[in-house]
């Protein structure tokens, strides 16, 4: 039998846990999707930009997912606090979990322009949203010493936008994303970091489509479901 696990850094920790693994009994099998057809240069839509009150000429970072403690929030509303840092940028966060009004009140009552938060939506209203964001973003807390591999990292490969990942030291993320040269990476914590990456990707948009495209060929490559199914059935 083989055991499959989705990043290096869990067939490495499965195998420091449990010496009686023979390592080539282990082999990555990463989560995968069938990505959708990908449109070179396509224009925001206006019309949902507006709908949610976002600036057509702002660079929109975006936030999609579950919001509780494992995603490291205290250091969220750091980063949320001093985003008006980052010249023509709007924040958008959008989901649910423990932490949601907690997030909720601070942006409230910190009356802030250029961050928006919002419940979870709609699948179709969420995806329109991401057609139209330039930068995803992920966090997880600083504390994990068990590798994580956020989902959310290929819905942003999958619409070729750059990645801005704050998570712990464990997870491959980092070395994903060095890899793939499509984001950028720092620890959770390190504010001045995490806001010097998004002052960079809002200011340069060469930039932010050079990473999104490194992105996307990386995905087709690695995290297309044909290529894990090809890869299942070696072993059937």
């Amino acid at each position: 039998d083989v055991i499959g696990c989705m990043s290096q850094a869990n067939v490495d920790y499965v195998l420091k846990q449990n010496n009686f693994i023979e390592s080539n009994k282990m082999e990555i099998f990463p989560n995968a999707i069938k990505p959708i057809q990908h449109i070179e240069n396509k224009k925001k839509d206006i019309e949902i930009l507006a709908k949610y009150d976002i600036p057509t000429d702002s660079t929109v970072f975006i936030y999609g997912g579950n919001l509780g403690r494992p995603q490291g929030i205290d250091f969220l509303m750091e980063v949320i606090a001093e985003f008006n840092k980052v010249d023509d940028a709007c924040l958008i966060i959008v989901g649910d979990g423990t932490e949601y009004k907690k997030l909720e009140h601070f942006v409230q009552r910190k009356n802030l322009k250029n961050a928006k938060i919002f419940n979870r939506l709609p699948k179709e209203e969420y995806d329109q949203l991401m057609l139209n964001a330039d930068v995803g973003l992920i966090f997880l807390d600083h504390r994990f010493t068990i590798p994580n591999f956020p989902s959310r990292l290929l819905t942003y490969l999958e619409n070729a936008i750059p990645v801005l990942a704050a998570t712990d030291t464990s997870t491959d993320l980092k070395n994903i994303l060095k890899d793939s040269q499509s984001g950028f990476w720092c620890e959770s914590g390190d504010l001045e970091s995490f806001i010097g990456y998004a002052k960079q990707l809002s200011s340069d948009k060469d930039l932010r489509k050079e990473m999104g495209q490194n992105g996307r060929k990386y995905l087709e490559k690695y995290y297309d479901v044909t290529y894990t199914v090809e890869k299942l059935l070696r072993h059937l």
